[in-house]
């Protein structure tokens, strides 16, 4: 029977909530993270059923040295630490977190209830990094004003699109998922006429209509996030939030794109931080930085309830962290150069 997968697909919501955790050393807090994995979908069901209209959700992602610590041997073909990229002026941040959570609901007062029975369970095993409180602006528009999500794939095509298949069995039914939080000058990007925001993106910026060809540059967003293999256009699904603190000066988006390889969406922070070719980068990033960077895997539902609360005690001993990968950087361009007991009602770890 295949493996079913974590909410990853799941219908885009009004309000999110991205929670990024360090695993605290310890056996005591490994064995918590392990019991907890099968009891959270319980937990999503306990708050979900106070207002069932509410699409509550929640994905829980590892990262490579978390899944180490947490489950060793054997682990996703793909599975490694988030890469930085360095590109004169421009760098894609890597920074700490071992663990995502990724809660989606029509209403904040949902996320915000699954968030705080989630760390009244595992809060003395974890310490926190970031929590991103997301939310949809107007017609499903970033900060800057344009569309975003527009070209996500649907049903059919976007399983395929986010879900490991036989090319790592073990792992099917599992997902790659890539988050980083970018902070905007909108002072500076307000400055530009609507034409030149309009050819940054590559698409319209009222109708969300796609630039023609022949008026879009090079360089536009769209066109370096565009990821063809083999004639066919390679897809990921986005789930981005607008998220900020107007009082303090603060705008920005949540990125977080899901995949079933993590190399469709490193290939297009590539595009976007290098250029393609070397030099013609996404102009988007002289009014954008991203602060954060993480990778993770999302295992299927199945196998978080498959985790037991069995653990060899030298596990954390005898796992090595997953070597980095080198990081991508290119020369400047140009001159001076970016705790509650089992949900279950039975009990399965044994």
């Amino acid at each position: 029977m295949p493996a079913q997968s974590q909410p990853v697909a799941a219908p885009l919501t009004r309000a999110a909530i991205f929670l990024v955790v360090t695993l605290n050393p310890g056996v005591d807090n490994r064995a918590t993270l392990r019991s907890f994995c099968g009891d959270l979908a319980a937990l999503v069901r306990a708050v979900e059923f106070r207002y069932l209209e509410g699409d509550l959700s929640c994905v829980m992602g590892f990262g490579s040295d978390a899944w180490d610590r947490l489950f060793g041997p054997p682990r996703p073909a793909e599975l490694h630490p988030f890469g930085e990229i360095c590109a004169g002026a421009r760098h894609a941040v890597s920074t700490p977190g071992d663990l995502l959570f990724h809660i989606r609901a029509q209403r904040m007062d949902l996320c915000f209830e699954l968030a705080t029975q989630l760390m009244a369970r595992i809060g003395n095993a974890v310490s926190p990094v970031y929590e991103v409180h997301g939310f949809r602006y107007f017609d499903d528009r970033d900060l800057l004003g344009f569309v975003d999500g527009t070209e996500n794939p649907r049903g059919a095509a976007a399983t395929d699109a986010v879900l490991v298949g036989e090319e790592d069995a073990a792992f099917g039914g599992g997902s790659y998922v890539i988050v980083q939080k970018y902070l905007h000058d909108l002072d500076a990007w307000n400055a530009l006429s609507t034409e030149a925001q309009e050819r940054i993106i590559g698409r319209t910026k009222l109708s969300d209509i796609e630039l023609d060809e022949s008026a879009k540059p090079t360089s536009a967003h769209n066109a370096l996030t565009t990821i063809v293999e083999n004639g066919k256009e390679i897809k990921i699904l986005r789930d981005n939030m607008p998220f900020g603190q107007p009082a303090h000066g603060e705008f920005g988006t949540y990125f977080i794109g899901y995949s079933r390889s993590p190399r469709t969406i490193e290939q297009m922070l590539e595009n976007m931080f290098i250029g393609r070719p070397p030099g013609n980068y996404d102009r988007l990033l002289d009014f954008s930085r991203a602060v954060t960077g993480n990778l993770f895997f999302v295992p299927s539902a199945t196998f978080l309830e498959n985790v037991t609360e069995d653990q060899p005690l030298d596990a954390e001993a005898s796992a090595s962290p997953t070597a980095a990968p080198p990081s991508l950087s290119i020369p400047s361009l140009r001159e001076g150069s970016l705790g509650i007991g089992s949900l279950k009602g039975d009990k399965r770890h044994e």
